[in-house]
């Protein structure tokens, strides 16, 4: 079907899923059926009753998809929920976003907060926000920075993993980010401000501010004295 139309709502309503070129609601309004189209801007409400498919979205106010989500790249500044599946293969978040199953795509950058119920898979994983991910964080390059927030995942793994202590922008704040996870795995590993019970790595470095049950590496560890590790294991 050609995404010749659009939709464009200002004050409220409910309307029909189908192919759209722009949607843009401005007030409340509520898509009914699966959805199409190419621009997908909410800055009132939106609701997607079923699936949505769309080459980029926008969510500048409340933004909520029922059903599985497909996009090129989704850039939340206000809140957005997802309830299915979400390929999102440029994510951007700067409010807040909360997925009810898997999470995945190319490139994620946080500087807000997301909540997942299950996997988040991506190639780059940056965060200078916080996360509460209930499944496997797993991206070849991960980089967090830890600011006021706490994060959390069942199990972190990748290639190149760097968690570290960020600066407050403010005298007054204090850095008391942390990061918590039961299993950390991956090539390179350098954690600061990290609980975690086994972290496993070809080399890795516990920097100030760790508590790890176990160390398992291959080739290189150091610790800092700030930190604690009960077991370290050198691997053949």
């Amino acid at each position: 079907m050609a995404k010749s139309k659009n939709l464009i709502i200002n004050g409220s309503g409910s309307y029909s899923g189908g192919s759209y070129d722009k949607i843009i609601i401005r007030g409340e309004g509520t898509v009914t059926g699966d959805v199409e189209c190419s621009l997908f801007k909410t800055y009132g409400t939106s609701e997607a009753v079923e699936n949505v498919k769309v080459e980029t979205m926008k969510v500048f106010g409340e933004g909520e998809v029922k059903g599985q989500f497909h996009a090129g790249e989704l850039v939340v500044m206000g809140t957005m929920s997802i309830g299915g599946k979400a390929l999102i293969k440029k994510l951007k978040v700067r409010g807040m976003l909360d997925a009810g199953e898997r999470l995945y795509g190319e490139n994620v950058d946080i500087k807000g907060s997301i909540a997942v119920e299950g996997d988040v898979e991506y190639d780059t994983f940056h965060s200078i926000g916080s996360f509460e991910i209930k499944g496997l964080l797993n991206a070849e390059t991960i980089q967090i920075a830890l600011r006021h927030s706490n994060s959390t995942a069942e199990e972190i793994g990748g290639g190149k993993i760097s968690v570290k202590r960020k600066s407050a922008l403010l005298p007054f704040f204090k850095d008391n980010g942390s990061l918590t996870a039961k299993v950390i795995e991956g090539d390179d590993i350098y954690l600061e401000n990290t609980e975690a019970e086994v972290v496993r790595g070809n080399t890795v470095k516990i920097g100030p501010g760790c508590t790890i049950g176990s160390v398992e590496y291959v080739y290189h560890f150091s610790q800092s004295l700030d930190s604690t590790v009960k077991v370290k294991t050198k691997r053949a």
